[in-house]
């Protein structure tokens, strides 16, 4: 057998040991802190992923490391220090707390696995939480991205990064993957329950459905993204019971000049205010956890525009986060895909940890 150096060391490996099986949570990622040389570090990596930009890689590269990273991370640090908390990030933050309460949500389903979390671009790296899960014994992982819909920027490039420690690895775990859950009713359910709650305490709106933007061309390629948050929004109305002019479907966060995939969230509520409506309410139903894209971009900036186009009042309504309908059906949809996988026995001694971090965290005893 060839001793190859591409294999990094691994935990000894005890033959007989009981199958141990483990959920990664994957989200996007975040900078380190909400100054210039954090967020440089973060969309060097993020920006360097050729998922993510799909142009001819040396073209690219020219501009990424000439232009975007001269520019670009001051004017993005600005932003995040805007909704930055005592705690660090918010998309970390809650990313935290969904796998501590996943944990515990797991726990009391009788289904005894290891639950991390880890980010695509950041830290804790995908890399450095499969090692530590096949540390503590995992032979099987279930990967669990953070995205209701796939596209191959996101999920995808979840995969690719579970692929590429794979491929540097002697031992590997039983791997599975989840490709989206954007249709699953758990899923739809806790966000009609977080639509219908904010209606119930402040009103109710024109509600506007904002998801991430991806260039048009992923769609021509054969990427699902665009089919699968028109059919999220469409299940979500249904639940809501919506007549067709109570509701727009947008795409915000478009990135440089090429066409990104229609309507845009902006511009849409700049035109919903020029003819009349006078309140908007914004749920961004890709995002499972509050990050710059909701709390900056929607509720600030699209916030501005809107009020700045003649709209009196906004609402921005906020992502699934720790809402317990949304734990509750993470958990529905880690189990569905871990059928057949041994759950295992966690220690006493471990479930009472777990328990006493997610009650830390707002799960209920």
């Amino acid at each position: 057998m060839s001793n190859s150096p591409r294999f990094a060391a691994e935990p000894p490996h005890h033959h007989g040991q009981p199958a141990r099986t483990a959920v990664l949570l994957c989200n996007l990622g975040t900078p380190d802190a909400p100054t210039g040389s954090a967020v440089r570090r973060y969309l060097a990596e993020f920006l360097s992923d050729p998922r993510v930009v799909e142009i001819p890689r040396l073209l690219w590269l020219a501009i990424l490391h000439g232009v975007i990273l001269r520019t670009r991370p001051q004017k993005s640090a600005l932003k995040y220090a805007a909704i930055w908390t005592d705690q660090g990030s918010p998309l970390k933050v809650w990313t935290e707390k969904q796998s501590a309460l996943l944990q515990q949500s797991l726990l009391a389903a009788d289904t005894a696995v290891v639950v991390r979390y880890a980010m695509r671009y950041g830290s804790p790296s995908i890399a450095e939480q499969l090692d530590d899960i096949k540390r503590q014994g995992a032979t099987r992982v279930l990967i669990l991205p953070a995205y209701p819909q796939f596209s191959g920027p996101t999920t995808a490039s979840v995969f690719d990064a579970v692929y590429q420690w794979a491929a540097r690895t002697r031992h590997i775990p039983e791997l599975r993957f989840i490709n989206h859950y954007h249709d699953h009713p758990g899923y739809i359910q806790a966000l009609a329950a977080r639509v219908k709650d904010h209606w119930q305490t402040h009103g109710k709106g024109h509600l506007v459905m904002s998801f991430h933007g991806v260039p048009e061309r992923t769609l021509h390629l054969g990427d699902p993204y665009h089919c699968e948050c028109h059919k999220t929004a469409r299940l979500l109305t249904e639940h809501l019971e919506l007549s067709k002019g109570a509701y727009s479907v947008t795409f915000q966060s478009r990135f440089g000049r090429a066409k990104w995939l229609e309507p845009y969230t902006e511009p849409t509520v700049r035109e919903l205010a020029r003819n009349g409506t006078e309140r908007v309410d914004i749920i961004c139903p890709g995002f499972t956890s509050d990050c710059l894209e909701t709390l900056e971009e929607i509720a600030l900036e699209v916030r501005d525009a809107f009020i700045e186009d003649g709209g009196k009042e906004f609402h921005y309504i906020p992502c699934l986060n720790d809402q317990p309908q949304w734990i509750t059906a993470l958990s529905q949809v880690a189990q569905q895909h871990m059928g057949g996988w041994p759950v295992g026995f966690v220690p006493p001694e471990q479930a009472q940890r777990t328990r006493q971090a997610a009650l830390a965290m707002g799960a209920t005893d």
